[in-house]
């Protein structure tokens, strides 16, 4: 088995970025899901219920995010804020510190969401434990939706895909590492994996959600994955698909890295 995807979402539930080599740390990759859009509330804002985010495209300049939308020019976020005020947020109930970006940035968002929205930065300082019960070293993850790394394996999507009319690209799903030479769902029983050099510890199958029936090109919802995914891969009255995941080391792993079971 190997690795053939590596990404990133800088932002959380915009649009993501393919790399083929990444840094691993604690609570999740590099840049992965440190900015997140929050309401008049500070609640956490996603294509849940804004399914237009999907059409915000995400790239590195410099020492900036760029921001990309066709309806409005560019908009370049400094990957470092300085000066700018500390707020209290919320996502999925977790109460976050974060850093505000600057008034022009969040008007910039406000225009895409169609309601008064503010960006908010994760800093190194903030602490957002993941489940203690799911946790082996009290890992924090970022503003990703409560563990730092999704694994699916690419067998698991092509099964996926081999049940339905129309079939779906891997994006629906938002993995951070896609694994191909595996069976389908063997993930589900994988407890510790080494890639490249680094061990990880999967904690359980991923539940999904509304989320993954927005297309990722247009920001359309309809019936699907959830409506085929419903009739075999139901736990309870979840449906799962991909594992959650945390790093049990730091460092650098690539496009291409082997992938070997340490323990099921």
């Amino acid at each position: 088995m190997k690795v053939s995807g590596l990404y990133i979402y800088p932002i959380k539930s915009l649009q993501g970025i393919s790399l083929s080599e990444v840094e691993v740390l604690e609570r999740g990759f590099k840049y992965d899901r440190r900015w997140m859009l929050v309401n008049k509330d500070h609640g956490h804002v996603t294509q849940r219920t804004h399914p237009q985010l999907s059409q915000v495209g995400i790239r590195f300049q410099d020492q900036n995010i760029i921001a990309s939308h066709s309806d409005i020019p560019d908009l370049a976020i400094p990957l470092i804020l300085e000066n700018e005020t500390n707020i209290q947020v919320t996502v999925w109930g977790d109460e976050v510190q974060a850093i505000e970006a600057a008034p022009h940035i969040n008007e910039w968002f406000s225009r895409i969401a169609g309601e008064d929205c503010k960006l908010v930065f994760m800093p190194e300082n903030a602490t957002r434990p993941v489940d203690p019960d799911r946790a082996v070293n009290n890992e924090n993850v970022s503003f990703a939706d409560g563990y730092p790394y999704l694994i699916i394996g690419q067998a698991s999507l092509d099964d996926l895909n081999s049940r339905m009319e129309v079939k779906l690209p891997m994006n629906r799903f938002r993995p951070n590492i896609v694994v191909e030479g595996s069976e389908a769902y063997e993930e589900d029983h994988w407890n510790e994996i080494q890639i490249g050099a680094l061990r990880f510890h999967v904690t359980h199958p991923c539940k999904r959600c509304v989320f993954t029936t927005v297309d990722q090109e247009t920001g359309k919802k309809g019936a699907e994955p959830l409506k085929t995914l419903t009739t075999y891969r139901r736990e309870g009255n979840e449906v799962i698909f991909g594992v959650n995941t945390l790093a049990l080391e730091n460092g650098q792993i690539n496009v291409g890295d082997e992938v070997v079971v340490v323990k099921n």
